[in-house]
């Protein structure tokens, strides 16, 4: 006979999301029972919420009794500053306060590499990034980044919620070009980063670079190890389908931006608001 799951419960918003559904088939097998939120349907999953973040009510009530939050909803890529703000900035708002009211600890946050864009990657000897470089955001995407992470910390310094903010750089199935060989996250290691944010103690709020243990990394992996991430994956295995000619990556002379095509992938700057 088995008796009632004691396991810890995490509400997943973006729960349908490229990285949401990543985690969906791999915290629980971590040891975490998963309450999931999404602005859509969430497929296969009847008992999931279906709210947008600013439902307060909605989302309180998804938030209650858990305790944590992996927080991923948001929009993915660039858009109009106005959308972003409501998308990205004010959701993160109404998900902090949430928290706030329900006394949820600890929140797992999606940051982004693109906080920090326009820094310039290592060149040959010299040391990847850390955490602790200054923001600069590198799209309207990249500056809701920094707010959600500016956000983390006040709801830490003056309501003591903790949260660790993941600032991740690729993560799919596979590297999908030669840039992503040096920030690639695999999937099995963003469950183990999440599944360490989730149980280290004392975090306060951290900021940790997002990616694998990769041959040709940029960014640095001492604060994640030293909240118990172990890394096991490296992109180097698809160096030989993803290097071309046009395409060497972070392999050639200089230094690029660390925000690479993305910052330059949604025409011209700034975005406009969509027309129909």
């Amino acid at each position: 006979m088995t008796g009632p799951d004691t396991s810890p419960t995490v509400l997943l918003t973006g729960a349908t999301g490229r990285i949401g559904t990543m985690l969906r088939e791999r915290l629980p097998a971590l040891g975490w029972r998963l309450r999931l939120l999404d602005r859509l349907p969430v497929p296969g999953e009847p008992d999931a919420v279906t709210a947008p973040l600013d439902d307060e009510s909605a989302l309180r009530e998804a938030v209650r009794g858990t305790d944590a939050v992996v927080h991923l909803a948001a929009h993915p890529g660039e858009r109009d500053f106005p959308e972003m703000v409501r998308n990205n900035i004010l959701g993160g708002y109404h998900l902090y306060e949430a928290v706030r009211q329900e006394a949820v600890p600890r929140v797992v946050l999606a940051s982004s590499n693109h906080a920090v864009g326009f820094t310039r990657c290592p060149g040959p000897g010299q040391p990847p990034i850390g955490t602790d470089v200054p923001h600069r955001p590198d799209t309207f995407y990249g500056l809701t980044k920094c707010a959600g992470e500016d956000l983390a910390q006040l709801y830490w310094d003056r309501c003591g919620i903790e949260t660790v903010s993941l600032r991740i750089g690729a993560c799919y199935a596979r590297p999908r070009n030669a840039r992503e060989l040096s920030i690639w996250l695999s999937p099995d290691d963003c469950a183990r980063l999440v599944h360490a944010s989730l149980t280290a103690t004392e975090v306060g709020h951290t900021v940790v670079n997002g990616v694998s243990a990769n041959t040709r990394a940029v960014l640095d992996l001492t604060r994640g190890r030293q909240i118990g991430y172990h890394p096991q994956d490296d992109a180097e295995q698809y160096a030989d389908a993803v290097i071309t000619p046009d395409d060497p990556g972070w392999a050639r002379p200089g230094t690029p931006l660390l925000g690479g095509s993305f910052m330059d992938a949604w025409g011209p700057w700034p975005p406009q608001p969509a027309t129909d």
